[in-house]
């Protein structure tokens, strides 16, 4: 094997994927998968997990699951469990699990708040603290946040989202700082508009797909392979001096000012 194809790969890696059996965390597992890892897929969906880990096997990948919901306190350390008894290792996190409640500021209710707040925020805090073991066994330990966009800049997904990808991209800084001496790289990708389920309402409208395509200077919404290939370059011992940094992939958003 050369040096670059030791570089560009995930062979004899084990992962962790939250939300992993649609959209985005399912194009990551996917992804993850053909480059070689073993993953670990957790969704609180279980028949449609089982339904893809069977597909998975029959494909002759390795893989494993457990349905959970990772934004109730105390699953983040089950979970961690579970991956400890059947690998006993694992080399990375991916926090994919996310969800949102668009509305204007002033009509959320505690309740919604929680929600929003546990599952996109709580529950990756939580998961890099179980798994923070396994991955600074690892030596080569590497934690992927999906974030957003709405981390970065005021979008119309309502302040909550943006509170909850905001603070995650902060958590990515200092973990990547705190656990840099353990050989932890912690890094976040942060997707604009990408076609999944949690988008598809906005997506389906004709008039605000209008408006994001006029806003985004690829004119074209993203698929989540793309954002699947930014998780995997930070993944893999290609970006083995990379850490710390929000990476967003957003057709330009961004970079387009006035």
């Amino acid at each position: 094997m050369n040096a670059l194809s030791t570089l560009w790969t995930l062979q004899h890696t084990h992962a962790l994927v939250t939300g992993g059996t649609k959209g985005i965390g399912e194009a990551v597992v996917r992804q993850l998968l053909d480059l070689g890892a073993a993953v670990f897929i957790v969704a609180r969906d279980a028949d449609r997990l089982a339904e893809g880990l069977t597909e998975y096997r029959q494909q002759g990948y390795t893989v494993d699951g457990l349905a959970a919901d990772v934004s109730e306190p105390g699953v983040a350390q089950t979970v961690l469990e579970a991956v400890t008894q059947r690998w006993g290792k694992l080399d990375i996190l991916v926090n994919n699990a996310g969800t949102n409640i668009r509305k204007a500021t002033a009509e959320y209710t505690p309740t919604e708040y929680d929600q929003v707040m546990n599952t996109n925020l709580r529950s990756a805090y939580e998961m890099c603290q179980a798994a923070y073991p396994l991955l600074k066994a690892s030596g080569r330990g590497a934690i992927v946040n999906i974030s957003s966009v709405s981390g970065l800049t005021h979008t119309s997904s309502g302040s909550l989202y943006g509170m909850s990808k905001g603070a995650m991209n902060q958590l990515t800084r200092n973990l990547a700082v705190e656990w840099a001496p353990d050989g932890i790289r912690v890094n976040a990708v942060a997707p604009w508009y990408i076609r999944t389920p949690l988008a598809g309402p906005v997506l389906d409208n004709p008039e605000k797909l209008g408006r994001i395509l006029q806003r985004t200077p690829m004119n074209r919404v993203g698929e989540p392979h793309e954002i699947a290939s930014a998780v995997a370059f930070l993944s893999m011992p290609a970006s083995s001096y990379v850490t710390g940094q929000t990476l967003a992939v957003d057709g330009g958003i961004l970079a387009w000012g006035f």
